[in-house]
């Protein structure tokens, strides 16, 4: 009963800071963040009297709960894009997303070099700042620009796209960091480990691309004859659940098997009426339920500390986080022929970072990242929490920002 009690409160408050969102002029995913902010703080100052609350924030079923979130989004973001128009935006998508990851990481591994201290394992530390730096939030991204009707734009597919082959890059970057941080610190990523991630990525798009475009069609011929209640909108979670465990089987993340199943649910594949019914009943799920329940977790993860203890460090992180992330995409989605405005809006809308630097950092935390040189420095302490600051400043700032820059007269 606790986990319902729970989503009971998570909905309520979230949406009231959501409409107070809107009626302030600013996307509902940052009223959505803030309410994280005041549950996971009122949560933590008032533990002994709301431990239902508190120990169902940290049980198994919310956290099913968040990622079920990321996975409606993902198949939401899928169904709203052509298949045709992702390709033709992904070859530009992948320099922006190339340039997107490699200033980043160069950034945060120079500012981790310059600021830590001396210890064996300081390369290591730079590394994972940088990795923290490089990574956008596929999902960030997609409910940013859903929110600002931007989704069909230019600027809305190639920004998602880019996020997708930042995510794609971003598996490298992990499993280097898992390699060096695992129990064999020895142990180096190297020509056959990069081989197979590579064999895996071609083979999962070769198998989720024939599928869709063969398999899918056949089926949605076929699915009149089944007389079930609401059977497309079975069909195609099973599709996207199938797709889902295929991408992490593959070693990817499970957001990307979402993603591309919803980008074969078309009209062209199925009636254009039951694209569209299909469509509504998924946005309810999505944008009146579970994505609120993945916002406002982001935001619960909120630790304060390293404001106190190294508000500089905290200061400059956030900064080099915009700036290398506005340069390094950016600078590329100009030299592609995006205009002046168009390219700043994909290097803020690239800048919304979320859970997968949590998910960075919790391993960099398990496997004691944070605790040499002893006697441990107050920076190297409080990288856990600044990561996590990083995160969800970005996370909220990137929506006001683009919001300021969206025309009001753009479908």
């Amino acid at each position: 009963m606790d986990i319902l009690y729970l989503v009971l409160v998570l909905l309520v408050v979230t949406r009231v800071f959501a409409e107070l969102a809107e009626r302030t002029g600013l996307p509902a995913i940052v009223g959505e963040l803030v309410a994280g902010v005041a549950l996971g703080f009122i949560l933590r100052r008032s533990y002994h009297s709301l431990i239902p609350l508190w120990s169902a924030c940290q049980s198994e079923s919310y956290s099913s709960l968040v990622s079920l979130g990321m996975f409606f989004l993902m198949l939401l973001a899928g169904i709203r894009m052509e298949p045709l128009e992702f390709a033709r935006t992904s070859k530009s998508a992948v320099l922006i997303a190339v340039g997107g990851m490699i200033v980043p990481v160069g950034a945060g591994f120079a500012l981790g070099m310059a600021v830590l201290p001396e210890s064996p394992i300081k390369l290591v530390q730079s590394l994972f700042i940088g990795t923290a730096l490089a990574i956008t939030a596929v999902p960030v991204a997609v409910r940013i620009f859903m929110d600002l009707g931007q989704l069909d734009s230019r600027v809305g597919k190639t920004v998602v796209a880019a996020a997708l082959w930042d995510d794609l890059l971003s598996l490298f970057l992990l499993a280097l960091l898992l390699a060096v941080v695992g129990e064999n610190g020895a142990e180096v990523f190297g020509l056959h480990a990069a081989a197979l991630l590579i064999g895996k990525v071609v083979l999962f798009f070769a198998v989720t691309i024939s599928v869709g475009h063969f398999v899918f069609p056949l089926i949605g011929k076929y699915l009149r004859h089944l007389h079930f209640p609401e059977v497309d909108f079975s069909m195609l979670l099973i599709g996207a659940l199938a797709y889902a465990i295929f991408a992490e089987l593959m070693g990817l993340h499970f957001i990307l098997g979402a993603f591309i199943a919803g980008m074969f649910f078309q009209p062209s594949s199925a009636h254009v009426g039951v694209y569209d019914r299909v469509e509504r009943q998924m946005s309810g799920i999505t944008s009146g339920f579970l994505a609120p329940i993945f916002f406002v977790s982001v935001g619960m993860n909120l630790d304060v500390s390293a404001i106190t203890r190294v508000p500089g460090f905290v200061a400059v992180l956030i900064l080099v986080a915009f700036a290398s992330k506005l340069i390094g995409s950016g600078l590329p989605a100009y030299w592609l022929g995006l205009s002046s405005r168009e390219s700043l809006m994909v290097g803020v809308g690239m800048s919304g970072r979320g859970a997968v630097e949590l998910i960075i950092a919790g391993i960099a935390l398990e496997a004691g990242l944070f605790l040499q040189p002893q006697p441990t420095p107050a920076i190297v302490e409080s990288l856990y929490s600044a990561i996590v600051l990083m995160a969800l400043v970005t996370t909220v700032v990137t929506p006001i920002v683009l919001r300021w820059m969206t025309p009001r007269n753009t479908p």
